[in-house]
């Protein structure tokens, strides 16, 4: 079926259950950003592919909202589709929200999966509209609906992840002791697979596994598709005080809590329909997963891993841009490009595949923040513009996430290197900060953007992420951006051990895309007589291009980071290279100015 056929099925399938609104958001029952394609019923129902964004059906007409970064992306794909696309975050846009105020009269009801929504939005909607919440219309319509993964779930050994499993959960139990609970609830995928130093495939580039976990103050049990964990995992957690049972039961487990009990989870995380599974004799109390904090902060090991990872990782890359150096490029394209990276990769024995997929945009589509390339929109590369490249890798010694704008032709012109070296100024500013210990991302953002919004440019995405440790390359709570979250808990200080993405941009509809994006690693800095001060390590380890580097735009303090850092990036990554390979190299890391 094409997609105005599928609104239509699904408008009859509303007039059937007397809905008149249905929201379709971007999630899975653990409140995911990436899913696996038996949750992706937003992308089903619109033919939009983008990992971010809400689709919104009526019975006369049909909206997306999605962020900056797919707007183009978006508008291409809701072609003919009978979709509107709405711009969040643009003068006269209605959020979503809004709109639904606009459109639902009283008495009308609002209807959606409710374990496809967070607990937290549900009661808010309940206090607004009269909602309907046991439905999943798109699966009813969906006749050929992948399976729902269940991938084998392995062990992520200690010399890996630093602290054992026990000392995790005694952790947990502890905060549970501190804070009266009888039962904790988990449902968040990365949080599961870190506590338990576990790991899976069942969504792809996420090595995480379809699960729950519901904890007393002394125990716990795993609740986990039925034998994708193997009989050495099952005795590991028994040995840990861990029970596991099949991934149905976690709903029948939850209402035998008995009475008067104090049920504690993450509002924002959990989904609607397994909170109501609670007792109403018991009282639910909302925290933020204490995990998020803890998994942030990464352990002596994990910090000391993680340099390997990006070594191995800065190694590939180095190889890959060499080998597109030398290469007839107009024989290429982006995904051909993209596939002799993972070629490259590969060769390293720890490399256990990508951290998301690859974008590869020429040109043109390196000007759509997260650009994916098909075959039907492949783009042969030529000797005269940008190619942006933004990927990362797992490996058993952490997870890396880079971006490089390479220049394929020979000279970049004036306009490539103003755009170019702008953003390479607030890249060096940011990993050169040196601040104050309670410092949060948002105090920093401005570095990374000032050197833009001096020539009148910005970019719509935030400058920095936190990443996992073979986890998420999407990790919160820590970040960089300019927008202070609302969420409880807000923008947590950044710590030593936490790793944040540096990662500014600029992007010309219809010309190009830049983003440079390091890695940058937490650390402590000195203590002085005016406190506790902070700093960043970059992790990453690949050369920026001088070819498109106006010397003249940098000042002798950026240019002083700038050939620091290539120096570093030749000691390291130079002995690991063929001497062709390290010639080059040490010729795009001689000192520049």
């Amino acid at each position: 079926m094409k997609v105005w056929e599928r609104i239509e099925s699904l408008r009859k399938r509303m007039r059937e259950e007397d809905i008149d609104v249905y929201y379709i958001p971007t999630n899975d029952f653990h409140g995911s950003e990436y899913v696996s394609g038996y949750f992706q019923t937003r992308e089903y129902i619109s033919g939009f592919t983008g990992s971010a964004g809400v689709v919104i059906v009526t019975l006369e007409d049909a909206g997306l909202w999605t962020d900056g970064r797919y707007f183009i992306q978006a508008e291409k794909q809701l072609q003919d589709s009978g979709i509107t696309l709405y711009r969040m975050g643009l003068d006269g846009v209605p959020t979503v929200n809004t709109y639904l105020d606009n459109v639902l009269k009283d008495g009308q009801v609002l209807g959606c999966d409710g374990r496809m929504v967070t607990t937290t939005w549900l009661m808010a909607m309940k206090r607004r509209y009269k909602v309907k919440s046991n439905v999943d219309l798109v699966g009813d319509i969906w006749q050929e609906r992948p399976e729902r993964p269940k991938q084998p779930i392995w062990e992520l050994a200690l010399k890996y992840a630093g602290v054992s499993r026990e000392a995790k959960l005694s952790r947990l139990w502890a905060w549970m002791k501190q804070k009266s609970l009888d039962y904790f609830i988990l449902t968040s995928l990365d949080d599961i697979a870190w506590l338990f130093n576990l790991r899976g495939n069942d969504i792809p580039c996420c090595p995480v596994f379809l699960s729950y976990a519901v904890f007393t103050q002394e125990s716990g049990v795993l609740f986990c598709e039925k034998n994708c964990a193997n009989g050495s995992i099952q005795t590991a957690l028994m040995k840990a005080g861990i029970e596991t049972r099949p991934y149905e039961e976690v709903e029948q487990y939850i209402r035998k809590m008995g009475q008067g009990k104090r049920v504690a989870m993450d509002m924002r995380v959990v989904n609607a329909h397994l909170a109501a599974q609670v007792p109403n004799e018991n009282t639910l109390v909302d925290v933020v997963n204490p995990t998020g904090m803890w998994k942030a902060v990464k352990n002596e090991t994990e910090v000391k891993n993680e340099r390997i990872a990006h070594l191995k990782d800065g190694i590939a890359i180095t190889k890959m841009l060499y080998w597109l150096r030398h290469t007839d490029k107009k024989q290429e394209s982006e995904i051909s490009v993209s596939d002799k990276l993972e070629e490259f990769r590969r060769l390293d024995e720890d490399y256990l595949g990508p951290s998301f997929d690859t974008i590869s945009g020429y040109a043109e589509h390196g000007a759509i923040v997260h650009y994916s390339a098909t075959p039907e929109i492949n783009r042969m590369l030529d000797e005269e513009n940008f190619l942006l490249l933004d990927t990362g890798g797992h490996y058993y010694q952490g997870t890396t996430d880079i971006t490089r704008t390479v220049m394929l032709g020979t000279e970049a012109t004036d306009e490539q290197k103003k755009y170019y070296t702008t953003v390479l100024r607030g890249n060096l500013a940011l990993g050169a900060a040196k601040f104050h210990s309670g410092i949060t991302g948002v105090n920093l953002d401005v570095l990374a953007r000032q050197p833009l919004w001096e020539i009148g440019c910005d970019f719509l995405h935030g400058t920095g992420h936190g990443v996992g440790y073979l986890l998420n390359v999407h990790e919160g709570p820590n970040a960089i951006r300019y927008v202070a979250s609302k969420q409880l808990g807000g923008d947590p200080a950044l710590e030593p051990g936490m790793i944040t993405s540096n990662e500014p941009g600029v992007y010309l509809e219809n010309k190009f895309g830049i983003r440079l994006e390091n890695l940058i690693l937490c650390c402590e800095a000195e203590h002085t007589d005016f406190g506790r001060f902070l700093e960043f390590e970059t992790l990453t380890l690949v050369p920026f291009d001088r070819r498109a580097i106006d010397v003249k735009g940098l000042s002798d303090k950026e240019l002083g980071l700038l050939n620091a850092y290539h120096q570093r990036v030749y000691e390291e990554i130079g002995p690991h290279l063929t001497p062709e390979e390290r010639d080059w190299l040490q010729e795009e890391c001689s000192p520049i100015g």
